[in-house]
């Protein structure tokens, strides 16, 4: 007869097995980011991707959502400006990153000293560093003033992101596989970045003020400048350029610029990635306003404004990874189309929060307003995460930091038309400081002109991120000329980096 204990051991080993295996599965799931990660650091060099976590995750993500929520509680409390004069303010933000084709240029055709990229980190940093200390050390300063140092932050992010794009797009090119994985490493460095804003510019405000917590922006600058100086480059062997052939290659770059946007598969794309932003007219100074009036809207707190951003920030994290684990490999036209759908369709949240319906279904504003946030950002970024993977796949080699500055250009004038449309909108309907009572028409209209996006989507393609979308011998003559001799800052390979040490003799 079988020893009891010797038959209940038989009937708890599968049980056991099974526990181990359901346990060695939550470990592959937790390990699976830092593989990922060593996968990337493997095949694009650690500095590199140093690089990208810094400029996306601290510069963009963390000194971003902070400066979002500190300026608005700055023009709303200390400057009192009405919201939508504060949109038009908010338009010439955007200025420096519609110059980013000039950056772009500079850093493609004209190194300063024998390097491409470290100088541009450190004046980069420098001008963000300079113009936060300022706007937050000197009382009543004047709006004018405000405006142009709050320009000055804004300019040190984009000079900082197109420096850091220029890599970003060369490695998209030359190892198409990884252009996913890269863009997703720029969506989740932002979004974690910015949820640590977002949690944080709450508390900022609330102890520091609004002006004091723009000194906190003075940080993110600071660490970009010592990026400069620590960031690994390979120095050209090339004496420094003279003036004439400086020139010439800025010229060059130019004709190389004008030659690709005539290609219909890159104008097209490009024409819709503007109207989709530029139709989407902006009406977030006006709901902020609402946000925070104690008579006609909800008065949430400085804190909870904050946690509403850092929340969304989180929910951007979800719609990033959504995108990688599923819709990486879906056609662009298809994606995008169902995209903009959502994105029409969530914006009529909003107008269900102004109207105060949910509170006639019994729905606090609080769980309300987060929800519609996380949706929101969801959506929003499974809708422009695949038009940024498109735009490094309209690159042609040879000026693709310039070029892909020139697609981020049209991007920022449509967020620009964004605004001014916005804040024209508000004005003619006289939503102001106290008035919101057509908030909802604003808002009414806004979606109405997402959903008339849709109608534009012939001009994407249906190719999907593994096609070739520009003829490769496009730019054959204009490569050559601006070849990435002295291209460095990690940008290939390991293997790719060898080589060149040894034909430079280092």
């Amino acid at each position: 007869m079988a020893d009891p204990s010797e038959t209940q051991q038989f009937v708890d080993h599968p049980q056991q097995q099974q526990q181990q295996q359901q346990q060695s599965r939550l470990l592959e799931i937790l390990n699976e980011p830092s593989q990922w990660l060593k996968m990337l650091c493997r095949e694009l060099n650690t500095s590199f991707v140093l690089g990208v976590v810094l400029v996306y995750g601290l510069s963009q993500g963390f000194s971003g959502s902070l400066f979002r929520v500190v300026s608005d509680y700055y023009w709303k409390d200390v400057q009192k400006v009405q919201p939508s004069r504060v949109q038009l303010f908010i338009g010439f933000y955007y200025l420096p990153w519609i110059m980013k084709p000039f950056w772009g240029l500079l850093t493609d055709v004209i190194p300063i000293k024998g390097y491409r990229r470290r100088p541009y980190f450190v004046f980069a940093g420098a001008i963000g560093f300079i113009s936060s200390i300022i706007v937050a050390a000197h009382d009543g300063i004047s709006a004018v003033w405000a405006l142009v140092c709050l320009v000055g932050v804004t300019g040190g992010m984009a000079i900082a992101d197109v420096t850091i794009d220029a890599c970003i797009a060369k490695n998209s090119i030359e190892m198409q596989s990884l252009a996913p994985d890269l863009q997703t490493l720029c969506g989740v460095s932002s979004s974690v970045g910015a949820l640590v804003g977002y949690s944080t510019s709450g508390f900022f405000v609330h102890h520091l003020g609004a002006q004091g917590a723009l000194g906190v922006l003075a940080l993110p600058p600071a660490a970009v400048v010592v990026l400069g100086f620590v960031i690994y480059e390979l120095r050209t062997n090339k004496r420094q350029y003279e003036k004439k052939a400086a020139m010439e290659k800025v010229w060059e770059a130019v004709n190389g610029m004008y030659k690709t946007i005539k290609c219909p598969g890159v104008w097209k794309p490009s024409l819709y990635m503007y109207f989709s932003l530029a139709l989407s007219i902006s009406t977030h100074e006006g709901q902020f306003y609402w946000y925070t009036d104690p008579k006609a809207g909800p008065a949430f707190s400085q804190e909870f404004v904050g946690m509403i951003y850092a929340i969304g920030a989180l929910a951007s994290i979800v719609g990033v990874l959504i995108y990688q684990k599923f819709l990486k490999n879906c056609p662009f036209r298809n994606l995008l189309f169902f995209a903009q759908l959502l994105y029409a369709t969530s914006g009529m949240l909003d107008l269900v929060f102004v109207l105060r319906w949910n509170l006639k279904l019994g729905i606090p504003d609080y769980f309300f307003v987060v929800m519609e946030e996380c949706v929101s950002r969801i959506v929003s970024k499974i809708r422009w995460t695949p038009m940024i993977v498109l735009s490094t796949k309209l690159c042609p080699l040879g000026i693709e930091g310039t070029f892909f500055a020139l697609l981020m250009c049209i991007d920022s004038l449509g967020s620009l038309s964004s605004k001014w449309a916005g804040g024209i909108a508000l004005h003619a309907l006289h939503v102001t400081r106290t008035d919101f009572r057509n908030l909802w028409l604003v808002l009414l209209i806004r979606n109405a002109l997402r959903l008339a996006t849709v109608s534009l989507i012939f001009l994407i393609p249906r190719a999907d991120s593994s096609d070739v979308l520009i003829p490769p011998n496009l730019l054959s003559n204009s490569s050559k000329n601006l070849d990435t001799e002295e291209e460095g800052l990690q940008l290939a390979s390991v293997n790719e980096k060898k080589r060149e040490e040894e034909r430079l003799g280092i």
